[in-house]
């Protein structure tokens, strides 16, 4: 038992970053039978890969964002699941306290960071994300399939809910003027001005006050990620002395592209605000907004 335990260690420790590269992960997939492949696709606004010949990495599992992994008894999209109904979902992907799980999506980058959130949040660690997705594994030329692995195993994850990580409507509401707290807004300049009508009805334009604009295109270069020193740079520009950051979008899911930036580029102290513009631009709610 030793030995595998040690086996396992080794491996994990082979990524040195949170972000792996389309190589390291086919150099470990050789090796190591623990890694789990999850597919975390979800529609963009306005397109849609649903008709789209389906292509995958070998033995990937589909990661449910919009269906298994969003309560839907929330009027806000892509809300998070409670930690019960996590853990349940988690398991029944066959995923173990000792797996490790890379992450990845069919746009290049796009929803992938937020399902490496959602395992952050709730407390699982041996998370990773490959680096252009599908895009670039296909660039590689290395093996692809049309249909997903079906799994039989139930596995032994734990959720543990980490509230450092996450941000609701009443967090912001007590921090947004904080000194030591700067929000990042991940939707277009437009949208952040409100000069540009939000896609989804019901909502006001504009953003939350003294938060800062920072379009998650800017991190990407195509399909991947920018070099961690020019996401530092990113981050830098803005020149804020906070500790802690906190990540804002339409619905939680560009926000976490953002998060994930910042986590690898060194600055670990984030947080996501869950229900982001769909919940603090509502109408009814009367929130603060600037333009």
């Amino acid at each position: 038992m030793l030995c595998n335990f040690v086996y396992i260690r080794i491996i994990v420790m082979s990524f040195k970053s949170a972000l792996i590269s389309p190589s390291d992960l086919q150099d470990t997939l050789t090796r190591d039978e623990n890694v789990i492949l999850l597919d975390c696709t979800i529609d963009k606004v306005g397109q849609s890969l649903k008709d789209a010949k389906l292509e995958l990495l070998p033995n990937s599992l589909f990661f449910d964002i919009e269906g298994k992994f969003s309560d839907h008894v929330s009027k806000l999209p892509h809300t998070l699941v409670a930690e019960q109904v996590f853990e349940n979902e988690v398991q029944a992907l066959g995923i173990d306290q000792d797996s490790t799980v890379v992450l990845y999506d069919r746009w290049g980058v796009y929803s992938s960071p937020r399902a490496w959130w959602m395992f952050k949040v709730m407390g699982f660690d041996q998370v990773y994300i490959l680096n252009g997705g599908v895009p670039a594994w296909k660039k590689n030329k290395y093996k692809l399939a049309d249909s997903y692995k079906q799994e039989d195993k139930v596995g032994n994850f734990k959720a543990h809910f980490q509230k450092n990580l996450y941000a609701d409507k009443d967090y912001i509401l007590a921090h947004y003027r904080a000194s030591n707290v700067t929000i990042f807004d991940a939707r277009s300049k437009g949208r952040f001005s409100g000069l540009v009508p939000e896609p989804r009805k019901g909502l006001n334009g504009g953003h939350i006050p003294h938060s800062k604009n920072l379009p998650f295109e800017e991190l990407l270069e195509e399909i991947y990620y920018k070099p961690t020193d020019e996401l530092q740079q990113q981050f830098d520009q803005f020149k804020t002395t906070a500790n802690e950051y906190i990540f804002s979008c339409g619905s939680g899911i560009t926000a976490s592209i953002l998060a994930f930036a910042s986590y690898i580029s060194g600055h670990t102290n984030i947080r996501v605000y869950d229900g982001s513009w769909s919940e603090w631009g509502r109408e009814e709610l009367n929130l603060p907004i600037e333009k």
